[in-house]
C-alpha cells in the first residue's frame, strides 16, 4: 500500500512568491489580495496533484532567531516586506483557519526549521513528506522520502526534487548542499560565505573533500594557492555560514499525526471570507452560490427549424410571449456582408435553434418579430445581433436587456464581460467560450465552420445564462440606483453605436495614398541625412546597430543599458538631443515611421472594399469613466497637433457630393459639470453671464478686472481650470507652464481661495470616496477606488486625483451619451437621410445632407444643448465641412 503523505508548505515564501507573481488585486474597500488569491489557488493545485493525507503551513515570526544570535549580521539589509503584502499576512492565516489546515509559528525558529523538523517527524513514522517552498535552502531535506517543490516561473510551475534530483541538478547530495551554500553564502540572508567562492568553485570543491571540514583539515591539498590562501583566511567564515545555513531538525515542539490531519473546510466561514474578498471564482470552487439558479442543460431539448413554415409556427409562440432571449450566429466577415447562419431562442424554457445558412428569405420572416417594440429581447452583447440584422435591412426594436452593458454598469472596472465568466461567477456554471468553439489566433474559424450541434449547445449557454442572470443584475441596478442610467442611457445606446459602425465614415483613398507618398519622401530623406551623419548605412529601426553607431562610432555618452545592449528609447534620445545633428533627425524619422505605419498603412488596411469607408468599432464596456472607446481603427487618436494629423483628417469626407460633415462640439463641458457638481458661485455667475471661462479665472486668480487679464494670464489659468479638474500638483502645474513649484503652488492656492466651493467639492468627494470605496456621476455611474485607502503614497494620491476627476469626467461622459441617444432617436424618428457617424470625447460628427441641414443643426443644437439639466447652460459649437479637418 503506498505511503501517505503530508504537505509542508514554507507560507512566507509562498505568498511572498503569489505577491510577486500576480498582478495586483484589490477589493472595493482598498483591501489587497494578489497574495490571497494565488496562495489559495496554489492550495486547490496541491490538493488535486498530491491528494494529501495531512497538510501544515508554517510561518517565521519577527523575533530574533538563534542565527541572528550567532550573527549579528544575518538578514541584515533584507527588504522590510511591502504594505500591500502585510496587510494580507493575517487574512491568509484567517483563510487557513477556516479550511481548518494546520499551521504552526514559534518564537527564535525560522520557518525552515519548524518544516525540517517535521519532515523527520513524518519520516520516522513513514509519512511522506512534500514540502512546497521558493527557498533553494529546502532542497537540503530532499530524501528517498522526502521531495522538495521549489515553485517556478511565478506559481503556475513546481519544480520537483527528491534525493536524486538535487545529485542531478547540483553535482553534490542534498546534506552537502549546506556546505555548499556555507562555501558559497546567500546574498539575500546575508550568509558571507568565503569571498570569490561561487557555485562552479564551491560544486568542485564539495565534491573532491565531501564537506566544509574535511576541505579545512585538507586544505594543503587545494591546489590553488590562491584559493587555498582565501580558505585559510575565511576559514572560521565558511564554518559560520554552514551553520547560518542548516536548518535545523530537532525544534523542541510536540506534535502528532492527527493535528496535521487534511479535514472538511468551515464552508460557511470561508464564503464569508471569499466574499469580503470579491473571490467570486474560488466561492464557486466551494458548489454553494446560486445553486437554485443553475439549469440542468441535459434535461432541455432544442428543437431544430430548417424551413419557412415552421418558422411562421414559432412566430405565433413569440407573439403570444411578448419575450424572446436570443442569440445570432453569423460568419462575422464584416458589417456590411455578414451573413447570419442560425438564430438561438429561448421562449418560455422551450429552446430553438433556427438554422439560416444565409437565407435571405428566412431571415425576412423574422423581421416583424426584430422590429416589433411590443416584443422584449434580451441578449448579450446586442450590438453585434444588431449588426448582423442590419445587414437584412431589420431594424432591432424592443431591447429590453443585456447583460453585458449591466454588468458594465455594476463592475466598471472588469477586464472581461465575456458570458461565459458572468455564467461562471454569478451562476457557478461552467459553459461554452467561445473560444472553445473557434479556436484563437491563426487557427480561430468563424460560426459558419462549425458543427450545428456544437452552435445549439453554445446558443443555448448563452440565451440560459442570460435569462438565469437577469434577476439578478436586475436587483443590483435597483440596489445601486443606476437604472435610469442602464435604461434610459446605456441600453439605447447600444443601438445607436450599432448605427455608427454601420454606416462608417468615407474615405478618400487617393488622398491618403498620395499622403502616404509624402510621408514616404520625408522618411528617405530623413534616413540619407541619417546616414550622411553616421557616415555609413545601418538599419535605422535596429536597437543594437543604432546603439553602436551612437555610442561606439559617434562617441555618445550612453545613458541607459539594458541586457541586450545599449538603449535607444525615445527618454535617451531626449537626453541626447543637443550632443550631436543626428539625434534630432532619428527622432523625427521614428515619428514619421509610425505616423506612415499607424495612419496612413493601418487605414488603408481597414477600408472596407465594399463600401470604401472605415467602419470603426465603438465599445461601451471598456473604459471605467463611461467613456465610449474607439478600435480597429481607434478614430479618437488622430494627433490633431501634429500637422500631419490635420493632414490625415483631410482624407475623412461625406459619403458623396449631396454631404456634408457637421462637427458639434460641447464647449467646456467638463467646467460646466464641476460648476454644476461643486455649487460654487464664482464659477456658476461666469458661466450664466456668458463669460470666457479662462478669462474670467485668469481675472479672479491674478486680481485684475477682466478687461486688464494679458493673455499669459489667460493661458495660465486656463492651465489651472483644467489641471484642477484632474487634481494636477504643484510640481505637474510647475512642469506644464515652466515656472517654479513655490509660484504653480500659489496659483492652485489663489484658484481655491476665489472658488472656494471647488476646494469643498474636491476634499468632500475624497472624504466621501474612502467612506464608501467609489464615487459617483450624476447618474450615479460608479467608479471603485480602493488606491484610496492604500498605504503607499503614490497610489494613494492616484486614488485622490482619480476621485476628484471620475465624477467630473464621468458625468461628462454621460451627458455626450445621452445627447448621442437624443440625436439619433430624432433624426431616425423624421426618417432623415442624416446620420450620426462618429464620436469623439465631448464631439458629435454627423454627415448631413444638404437639403436637410438647418433642420439637423437645429436638432443637434437643441438635444445636446438640452440632454440634462445642470445648474449651469450647456453650450454647444457647430462647424460645417467638406472634410473633417474642415469642421475644427
Amino acid at each position: 500500500m503506498e505511503d501517505k503523505k503530508i504537505i509542508i508548505i514554507d507560507g512566507n515564501s509562498l505568498i511572498n512568491r503569489t505577491f510577486y507573481a500576480l498582478p495586483q488585486l484589490t477589493t472595493k474597500d482598498g483591501i489587497h489580495t494578489n497574495a490571497i488569491y494565488g496562495f489559495v489557488n496554489v492550495l486547490y493545485k496541491i490538493f488535486e496533484d498530491y491528494k494529501p493525507d495531512y497538510i501544515t503551513v508554517a510561518f517565521d515570526k519577527k523575533a530574533p532567531t538563534f542565527r541572528h544570535k550567532a550573527f549579528d549580521e544575518y538578514k541584515a539589509g533584507r527588504k522590510k516586506m511591502p504594505p500591500e503584502l502585510a496587510e494580507q499576512l493575517p487574512i491568509l492565516k484567517e483563510v487557513l483557519d477556516a479550511y481548518r489546515i494546520h499551521r504552526v509559528e514559534i518564537d527564535g525558529f525560522e520557518a525552515d526549521d519548524l518544516i525540517g523538523t517535521i519532515v523527520k517527524f513524518c519520516e520516522k513514522q513513514n509519512i511522506r513528506p512534500i514540502v512546497i517552498t521558493g527557498d533553494k535552502d529546502a532542497l537540503q531535506l530532499a530524501s528517498d522520502k522526502t521531495k522538495v517543490l521549489i515553485t517556478k516561473k511565478g506559481i503556475s510551475e513546481l519544480e520537483e526534487y527528491d534525493e536524486k534530483g538535487v545529485f542531478e541538478k547540483y553535482g553534490v547530495t542534498p546534506k552537502q548542499f549546506i556546505d555548499l551554500k556555507g562555501l558559497m553564502g546567500d546574498k539575500s540572508d546575508n550568509i558571507p560565505g568565503v569571498p570569490g567562492i561561487g557555485e562552479k568553485t564551491g560544486t568542485k570543491l564539495i565534491k573532491e573533500f565531501n564537506s566544509i571540514e574535511n576541505l579545512l583539515s585538507n586544505i594543503d591539498k587545494v591546489s590553488s594557492i590562491k584559493l587555498r590562501n582565501k580558505l585559510e583566511e575565511y576559514a572560521q567564515q565558511a564554518v559560520l555560514s554552514k551553520k547560518l545555513a542548516t536548518i535545523m531538525v530537532d525544534v523542541p515542539v510536540e506534535m502528532s499525526l492527527e493535528e496535521f490531519e487534511m479535514k472538511e473546510p468551515d464552508t460557511d466561514k470561508l464564503l464569508e471570507i471569499f466574499n469580503r474578498l470579491e473571490f467570486r471564482k474560488l466561492m464557486n470552487k466551494l458548489q454553494i452560490n446560486n445553486k437554485d439558479l443553475i439549469k440542468q442543460k441535459n434535461n432541455i431539448k432544442t428543437n431544430v427549424i430548417h424551413s419557412i413554415e415552421e418558422i411562421k409556427q414559432l412566430k405565433q409562440m413569440i407573439k403570444n410571449n411578448k419575450e424572446i432571449y436570443f442569440k445570432i450566429f453569423s460568419d462575422g466577415k464584416d458589417v456590411r456582408n455578414d451573413m447570419i447562419i442560425g438564430i438561438h431562442m429561448l421562449i418560455d424554457d422551450e429552446s430553438y435553434f433556427i438554422h439560416i445558412q444565409n437565407c435571405k428569405e428566412m431571415v425576412d420572416v423574422l423581421k416583424d418579430i426584430f422590429e416589433d417594440m411590443n416584443i422584449k429581447k434580451y441578449g448579450h452583447q446586442l450590438k453585434k445581433d444588431i449588426l448582423a440584422l442590419k445587414r437584412y435591412n431589420i431594424f432591432l426594436k424592443g431591447i429590453s436587456f443585456d447583460s453585458a452593458i449591466a454588468l458594465y454598469l455594476i463592475e466598471p472596472t472588469r477586464k472581461s464581460y465575456d458570458i461565459y465568466d458572468i455564467a461562471y461567477e454569478y451562476l457557478n456554471e461552467n459553459i461554452l467560450r467561445e473560444d472553445d468553439i473557434l479556436g484563437k489566433g491563426k487557427k480561430r474559424i468563424s460560426f459558419y465552420e462549425v458543427p450545428i450541434e456544437k452552435l445549439i449547445e453554445y446558443g443555448f449557454c448563452v440565451c440560459s445564462s442570460v435569462k438565469n442572470i437577469k434577476e439578478i443584475f436586475e436587483q443590483k441596478l435597483k440596489e445601486y440606483d443606476l437604472e435610469k442610467l442602464y435604461y434610459e442611457v446605456e441600453l439605447p445606446l447600444v443601438e445607436v453605436l450599432a448605427d455608427m459602425e454601420f454606416q462608417g465614415f468615407m474615405i478618400d483613398k487617393e488622398k491618403l495614398k498620395k499622403l502616404g507618398e509624402v510621408l514616404d519622401e520625408k522618411i528617405n530623406n530623413l534616413t540619407s541625412q541619417i546616414f550622411s551623419e553616421a557616415k555609413e548605412e545601418f538599419n535605422i529601426n535596429s536597437t543594437k546597430q543604432l546603439g553602436e553607431i551612437l555610442f561606439d562610432k559617434l562617441g555618445l555618452p550612453p545613458i541607459k543599458k539594458t541586457k541586450t545592449g545599449y538603449s535607444t528609447n525615445i527618454e535617451v534620445l531626449q537626453k541626447l538631443y543637443d550632443k550631436h545633428n543626428i539625434i534630432p533627425k532619428i527622432i523625427e524619422y521614428r515619428q514619421m515611421v509610425k505616423l506612415k505605419s499607424t495612419y496612413i498603412d493601418g487605414l488603408i488596411a481597414v477600408i472596407n472594399h465594399t463600401t470604401n469607408k472605415i467602419h470603426s468599432s465603438f465599445n461601451q464596456t471598456v473604459t471605467s469613466t463611461g467613456r465610449i472607446s474607439s478600435t480597429e481603427p481607434n478614430l479618437q487618436n488622430i494627433p490633431i497637433k501634429l500637422d500631419i494629423g490635420r493632414e490625415i483628417r483631410k482624407v475623412f469626407v461625406p459619403t458623396n457630393e449631396e454631404y456634408l460633415l457637421l462637427d458639434a462640439d460641447y464647449s467646456q463641458i467638463e467646467l460646466r459639470v464641476l460648476a454644476h457638481i461643486s455649487c460654487d458661485p464664482n464659477l456658476m455667475e461666469a458661466f450664466h453671464e456668458g463669460l470666457d471661462i479662462h478669462t474670467a479665472t485668469a481675472s479672479k486668480v491674478f486680481d485684475v478686472s477682466i478687461d486688464e487679464v494679458t493673455s499669459i494670464q489667460r493661458s495660465r489659468a486656463k492651465a489651472v481650470n483644467f489641471g484642477i479638474i484632474y487634481g494636477i500638483s504643484d510640481y505637474g502645474l510647475s512642469e506644464n507652464l515652466h515656472i517654479t513649484k513655490k509660484e504653480a503652488q500659489k496659483y492652485i492656492d489663489e484658484y481655491f481661495d476665489k472658488y472656494k466651493g471647488v476646494k469643498k467639492y474636491m476634499d468632500n468627494v475624497i472624504i466621501e470616496g474612502k467612506e464608501k470605496g467609489y464615487v459617483k456621476t450624476i447618474l450615479n455611474r460608479r467608479r471603485y477606488i480602493p488606491e484610496l485607502k492604500s498605504k503607499n503614497y503614490n497610489l494613494r494620491s492616484f486614488g485622490e486625483r482619480t476621485a476628484m476627476n471620475t465624477p467630473i469626467q464621468g458625468s461628462a461622459a454621460d451627458i455626450i451619451k445621452i445627447a448621442m441617444v437624443k440625436v439619433y432617436q430624432e433624426l431616425t424618428s423624421r426618417n432623415l437621410k442624416s446620420k450620426l457617424i462618429l464620436q469623439v470625447h465631448d464631439e458629435l460628427i454627423v454627415e448631413v445632407h444638404k437639403d436637410e441641414l438647418e433642420e439637423v443643426k437645429d436638432i443637434v443644437k437643441t438635444e445636446m444643448e438640452n440632454a440634462l439639466k445642470l445648474d449651469v447652460p450647456l453650450k454647444v459649437d457647430m462647424k460645417i465641412g467638406k472634410d473633417w479637418y474642415e469642421t475644427k
